[in-house]
């Protein structure tokens, strides 16, 4: 899968550059957002807008989303070229909802870097994220694979729809680490999921159903995929974050600074979740299986404002004491395996469906 993300990611990369140039002009203004009323500032949209974002996707990001789309589109038959700027589409969304997520919860780290807001200013920062919601429509909007009235029309309002659910999702994950209960139980973590991250996975394979003029039946198929190997991804993530603070904890204990922050392959802070008071499924399942004590201790720590590195790792014993680290591991290669079931379901080009399985189990396997 890291090849075939590394071929694709210039590709990609090269394509959202024609959405947003890395370099603003009057000319680029007037082309995509109409003649000024009275006159641009360029160099206050590039400040704004072009630098902070370009900052951000050059940090890295496997743009998978993008190339699971193309894949779809290869496997439906139809020519992956063809279709490249809508490609764009669901990459250019998913890094905005990055930078609005990391100004939400306040992370210091985005991708080995102080994150956007820390960067650039929080009012740059959620500038920039929102635009980043609005601007992928451009694509849809100069409709550059022809496509009939009621083909984009479907497309916008699938788009519509399924970025509704994500902040439904954000507003559920907001919600909970901002209380200090753990009363949530899978179900709605895993609805959560299914919002936040499983419809940013939606939006790639319905999209791609959608403008190479799929069935009904076979948009619902993908996008069931794409779901269920979201909230895998999800999942996985939450694994890596506990992962990379037990891999950084030698490290912190032997600094001169054992409080200094560090960041590794993972790109966020140590204990990053632990620190934002996250609700994750781990979390959920030590609060289900562990004594009354650890518990209440669980809840007092994710509640704290500022976290030491002991309390930091106090939490992840209880996580591998009430085997919830596995336990979230084994739920993610179910919800993997249920994404490649849906793929199985169909009749694609076989050498691309084979990728597209596989890119549901890069997701839970992956490192970084």
């Amino acid at each position: 899968m890291r090849d075939v993300l590394a071929e694709w990611r210039p590709v990609v990369d090269e394509a959202i550059a024609e959405l947003l140039p890395r370099e603003i002009d009057d000319q680029y203004l007037t082309d995509y957002f109409g003649e000024a009323t009275y006159e641009y500032d360029p160099t206050a949209v590039q400040e704004a807008l072009a630098d902070p974002i370009w900052e951000l996707l050059d940090r890295g990001g496997k743009r998978w989303r993008a190339v699971v789309f193309l894949l779809l589109v290869e496997a439906f038959g139809e020519d992956p070229e063809e279709y490249l700027p809508y490609a764009c589409i669901p990459e250019v969304l998913h890094n905005g909802t990055i930078i609005v997520d990391d100004v939400e919860d306040g992370a210091a780290m985005r991708r080995g870097e102080p994150a956007l807001h820390l960067q650039h200013g929080t009012d740059i920062a959620l500038n920039a994220g929102n635009a980043m919601y609005f601007l992928p429509l451009k694509v849809i909007t100069r409709n550059p694979a022809d496509l009939n009235a009621e083909t984009r029309l479907a497309a916008y309002e699938m788009l519509m729809h399924e970025l509704n659910r994500t902040h439904l999702g954000q507003g559920m994950d907001i919600h909970w680490h901002n209380e200090q209960a753990i009363r949530v139980g899978e179900s709605e973590y895993l609805e959560m999921c299914a919002c936040k991250t499983g419809c940013l996975g939606r939006i790639v394979a319905r999209l791609a159903a959608i403008v190479t003029g799929q069935s009904a039946a076979v948009e619902e198929e993908v996008a069931q995929y794409a779901q269920f190997m979201s909230v895998a991804f999800q999942i996985g993530d939450d694994i890596l974050d506990i992962e990379h603070t037990l891999d950084l904890a030698a490290e912190i204990e032997g600094s001169d600074d054992p409080e200094e922050s560090r960041t590794g392959e993972f790109g966020k802070e140590f204990g990053n979740d632990i620190r934002e008071g996250k609700k994750t499924l781990m979390i959920i399942h030590a609060a289900e299986n562990a004594p009354a004590a650890d518990v209440a201790r669980l809840e007092e720590i994710l509640w704290t404002e500022e976290n030491t590195t002991e309390e930091i790792l106090e939490v992840v014993d209880i996580l591998q004491e009430t085997g919830s680290i596995e336990y979230a591991r084994e739920r993610a290669l179910e919800l993997s395996a249920r994404a490649r079931g849906h793929i199985d379901s169909l009749d694609l080009e076989p050498s691309t469906a084979e990728n597209l399985r596989e890119f549901t189990r890069f997701v839970v396997e992956r490192e970084a």
